[in-house]
């Protein structure tokens, strides 16, 4: 048997768990670079029984499950993978398994990137570095306006960090209710209030049809021109011209992103290069505790799939 190992960009997925059960009925190949090309992809995994994918770095849609006659499992970290075309799988016999998770990583990140905004971090600190000193004013987060976009498992623990920062909460999502905004400290507001009144404005949804292209121009344009948008769930949430547009005409104070509509994001992106622009590399989950829990589950996941398979 052959497994893959994809997208180990850190070079970790080895140490952070034993794979010495899976090593010895399996060789074990790890990639630590990422493809984007289709083509590219089925040439690698072609040979492969088995692959252990980190979450959506590499989508395996019905296009490249069907060039891959091999592949017979698919380990993927995380409860759900929704890049992983399931009935596809399912039609050839792929059996496909999970991992644990914790959103714990997620919730801090988002709070890092709020401060990070408020105080301009990224920005004092490339002046200490550069060998200059204070250029610019932060803002308190105590008393200004914290705006949810999505108030579910995510979304109500960054609300209650916010009111222990002191800031007045908001949430809106189409199918949340005054009486769950109220039960985390928030106020249910229509869309266009969540908007026109957060000071941040922090997105904590899953990535649908229906939440698509829900930030939109039109949105965009109720915010502050000193408000910050913040997203750590998914970039196609957001409309990207849009939002390049309202950073490059500073409509808006500035957006603090974790997640992109393509990822890793391409070289000459505007997101790379907008002064008012935070951008960290999709690093909402990517954190030690983590890893070995997403690496540990899918080598057990690997190695009773083994086994039963050798049985």
């Amino acid at each position: 048997m052959q497994v893959a190992i994809l997208d180990d960009f850190q070079n970790v997925a080895l140490t952070s768990a034993d794979w010495s059960g899976v090593r010895s009925r399996a060789a074990v190949t790890v990639f630590n670079d990422h493809l984007d090309d289709a083509d590219e992809v089925v040439a690698r995994l072609e040979p492969f029984e088995v692959l252990c994918v980190m979450r959506e770095r590499t989508p395996l849609p019905r296009s490249i499950i069907e060039r891959l006659p091999r592949l017979r499992m698919i380990a993927s970290t995380g409860p759900v993978n929704a890049s992983i075309d399931v009935t596809a799988a399912g039609e050839r016999g792929v059996h496909i398994a999970h991992t644990g998770y914790r959103s714990t990583p997620a919730i801090e990140l988002t709070w890092a990137l709020i401060l990070a905004a408020a105080r301009d971090v990224v920005g004092q600190a490339a002046s200490v570095r550069a060998g200059g000193w204070q250029t610019s004013v932060g803002r308190e987060l105590s008393g200004r306006v914290l705006g949810l976009l999505g108030l579910g498992r995510i979304g109500g623990e960054v609300a209650s960090i916010g009111k222990a920062f002191g800031m007045d909460v908001i949430a809106w999502s189409e199918n949340l209710t005054p009486e769950r905004a109220r039960a985390v400290g928030a106020e249910w507001v229509s869309k266009e209030q969540l908007f026109r009144r957060a000071d941040f404005l922090t997105i904590h949804l899953v990535l649908s049809d229906r939440s698509r292209d829900l930030v939109r121009a039109s949105d965009l344009m109720e915010m502050k021109p000193t408000s910050w948008l913040i997203n750590t769930a998914r970039g196609p949430i957001v409309e990207e011209a849009a939002l390049v547009e309202a950073l490059t005409s500073k409509s808006i104070a500035g957006a603090a992103l974790d997640v992109f509509d393509s990822e890793p994001l391409p070289q000459d992106h505007p997101f790379r290069t907008l002064p008012n622009v935070i951008a960290t590399p999709h690093i909402g989950y990517v954190v030690e505790d983590l890893y070995r829990t997403f690496y540990e589950d899918s080598a057990a996941n690997i190695e009773a799939w083994l086994k039963s398979a050798h049985d």
